[in-house]
């Protein structure tokens, strides 16, 4: 399994990333690759754009309703449904509940069908805390984590190799259990020590990011979401006083393997809550 950083700053794109994206791959048995794109923050198709023709994306994840993790979908709607390619299915697209309906306040929209068409360019499905979603040969399963509005982290499975991606979180026994045994850990650290305590609720400091780690036994960090006015070193020195794991800050544009270690992880204790599978569609 691989993961291609498309956006990694926190709160709002910057000069040096877009905002939150995170583009899943991996390659089945028969030999076709699957790919599946975890959050679309503001300025982040256009980065996307650069690492694949965004046709060959299999489905798309939304962890949560604030605009640096969504709001580019609106580019994506655009790209799709209008696209030259006329026999483009409808994207997958899940996330929480209320998705569609600010999609249409963004464009200013009574339905969810683009100006001048019939058909909706997205297949809207909501994700519910412990939902399980198959797409392909990748198995992700959803928590709901700590956060001011709906936000999910989530378990990617391929085989034997586990990814877990914190969305946007502060400590809690969700996330906890979310990142136990992760082979790579992609987890947010948007706050810093001291200086951002009077939060509570809203992000982890990269100290709170490794003492999660360490708790989960993950064997590798790669920390995220840390906004233009953070000096990145300022968490993952937080991170490393307290986490004596692999651990980086992740930068746009950076790629990681992610292999199973020679013990797969316990299994997560989700359920299915009636998500259809997808099967290849090209």
């Amino acid at each position: 399994m691989r993961v291609h950083v498309i956006g990694c700053n926190g709160s709002f794109a910057g000069r040096e990333s877009a905002a939150s994206s995170y583009l899943v791959e991996h390659t089945d048995d028969d030999g076709r690759t699957w790919r599946v794109l975890f959050d679309l923050g503001s300025g982040a198709f256009g980065t996307l754009q650069r690492v694949i023709d965004p046709t060959e994306l299999d489905a798309v994840v939304i962890s949560h309703l604030h605009p640096d993790h969504y709001l580019d979908l609106t580019g994506l709607e655009v790209f799709w449904a209008y696209n030259e390619r006329q026999d483009l299915p409808q994207l997958p697209l899940y996330g929480p509940a209320a998705l569609p309906g600010r999609i249409r306040a963004v464009m200013d929209r009574d339905d969810d069908v683009p100006d001048g068409l019939t058909t909706v360019p997205f297949d809207y499905r909501s994700i519910t805390d412990r939902a399980t979603i198959e797409i392909g040969p990748l198995v992700i399963e959803a928590r709901e984590v700590l956060h001011p509005v709906e936000s999910y982290g989530f378990r990617i499975m391929a085989g034997d190799a586990l990814l877990v991606y914190s969305g946007d979180s502060d400590a809690c026994e969700a996330l906890d259990e979310l990142a136990a045994g992760a082979d790579l850990f992609l987890c947010e650290a948007g706050y810093i020590e001291g200086r951002d305590d009077r939060f509570t609720g809203v992000h982890l400091t990269g100290r709170r990011a490794g003492e999660t780690a360490m708790r989960a036994g993950v064997r590798r960090v790669a920390l995220t979401h840390i906004p233009c006015w953070t000096d990145p070193a300022i968490p993952e020195r937080e991170a490393r006083a307290v986490c004596d794991l692999p651990l980086q800050v992740v930068q746009a544009l950076d790629v990681f393997e992610v292999e199973p270690r020679a013990v797969a992880a316990a299994p997560f204790s989700g359920r299915a809550v009636g998500t259809t599978p997808i099967a290849a569609r090209r």
